[in-house]
C-alpha cells in the first residue's frame, strides 16, 4: 500500500468515526417541549422540560396590561397541580413553575389562563414521554 493510499484510508476512517460521534452530540439527552401562542394582546409560553427523573413546568404570560389579574390553572395527567391568581408585573409578565415526577406512560400537561374581570383566556396542551 503506497503513501497516498494509506492516507486516504486513516483519513476516511477517521471521518467515519468523527461523524457518528458529531451526531450522537447534536441530539438532545432529554424531551423539552413549548407551545406557544397568543393570550389577548400578549403571549403565552408552556413549557415542560426533562429534569431529574421528572418534569419542569413552567406557564409564561408576557407583555399583557402591567398590574392585570390572572386565574392560571395546571394540570398533570388531567390532576390540577396548580390554580393561582398572579398579577403581571410592571412589564406585564408573569409566571408559575412547579416540578412534576413522570408517571407511566405519557404524560399530559395543561394549561389554562383567564384575566379575571375579562374574557381574555388562553390555553394549550403537552404530551411528553
Amino acid at each position: 500500500m503506497n503513501t497516498i493510499t494509506r492516507t486516504a484510508a486513516g483519513l476516511g476512517t477517521a471521518l467515519a468515526l468523527a461523524v457518528p460521534t458529531a451526531l450522537v452530540a447534536a441530539a438532545p439527552a432529554h424531551a423539552d417541549v413549548e407551545r406557544r401562542g397568543a393570550c389577548g394582546a400578549g403571549q403565552y409560553e408552556l413549557s415542560v422540560d426533562r429534569e431529574d427523573g421528572g418534569y419542569e413546568v413552567s406557564a409564561d404570560i408576557d407583555r399583557v396590561a402591567p398590574g392585570s389579574r390572572w386565574r392560571v390553572v395546571l394540570r398533570h395527567d388531567g390532576q390540577r397541580i396548580a390554580r393561582v391568581v398572579r398579577r403581571a408585573d410592571h412589564e406585564g409578565d408573569l409566571d408559575v413553575d412547579r416540578q412534576r415526577p413522570n408517571t407511566s406512560g405519557r404524560d399530559v400537561f395543561r394549561f389554562r389562563a383567564k384575566r379575571l374581570g375579562h374574557s381574555t383566556s388562553c390555553s394549550a396542551r403537552v404530551s411528553v414521554g
